[in-house]
């Protein structure tokens, strides 16, 4: 069983769930007046809600708590707020899933404290009940068992940090020079997923780690150079 499941999620099943969320929304005879995405996760469900539902009006919060891929931080923290006129307005407040449910709760929170709408209401793709302490209004899958959901958005981001995660805790890489094709059964091992699942993300996440001077490439093997050694 892999340490960290992960479940890749294409495009179309984000256009597909999307456009069920709006629904699902309409069905309840509530329309709002504004979209605000959570960022940076819930710029593309909030855009696509607002073709769905016809909405004109969308901005965006920055709410943040997992700061590494699958890692969480202590607390979710708003960065950059603003104020802004929506006195008399319905908002609808958007993120990709609900895992904690700190960030969304923290935006509606600051939305209605700061921003003084008539009404707040929030929506997510998913809803991870099985560990979320708070329930959007809205949402269109409810997910019982915690998974790494690996957004197409995310995709360069999140392998590049499975990645750092596989040569910062594994102790069978701590320390050594590995070629590539243990690096892919290792990653197989740790998420579940083959990296070539990935496409061309997985050579591009490599890359990335070695520009960055996380990894050295010798020889065609990579090793970590900010891990320590046992």
């Amino acid at each position: 069983m892999a340490r960290v499941p992960v479940k890749l999620v294409s495009w179309d099943e984000i256009v597909e769930w999307s456009r069920g969320l709006a629904r699902k929304i309409e069905e309840s005879s509530w329309i709002p007046d504004l979209v605000v995405a959570v960022s940076r996760g819930g710029f593309v469900p909030a855009r696509l809600i607002c073709d769905f539902m016809d909405i004109n009006d969308l901005l965006a919060v920055q709410s943040q708590h997992w700061v590494e891929a699958a890692l969480a931080a202590e607390r979710a923290i708003l960065k950059y707020p603003y104020i802004v006129d929506v006195k008399d307005k319905k908002i609808l407040v958007v993120d990709d899933i609900v895992d904690t449910g700190d960030t969304l709760e923290l935006a509606k929170t600051f939305i209605e404290r700061e921003w003084k709408p008539s009404e707040v209401k929030t929506a997510a793709l998913q809803w991870i009940s099985s560990v979320a302490k708070f329930r959007p209004d809205y949402y269109y899958i409810e997910v019982k068992d915690w998974t790494w959901f690996q957004y197409p958005w995310t995709r360069l981001e999140d392998v590049s940090q499975f990645i750092m995660r596989i040569f910062r805790e594994d102790d069978r890489v701590k320390g050594r020079s590995i070629d590539e094709a243990y690096l892919k059964d290792l990653f197989k091992e740790w998420f579940g997923v083959e990296p070539g699942q990935f496409g061309f993300y997985w050579s591009e996440a490599l890359n990335r780690l070695v520009i960055k001077g996380f990894l050295t490439k010798e020889d065609g093997l990579y090793r970590c150079i900010k891990c320590g050694s046992r």
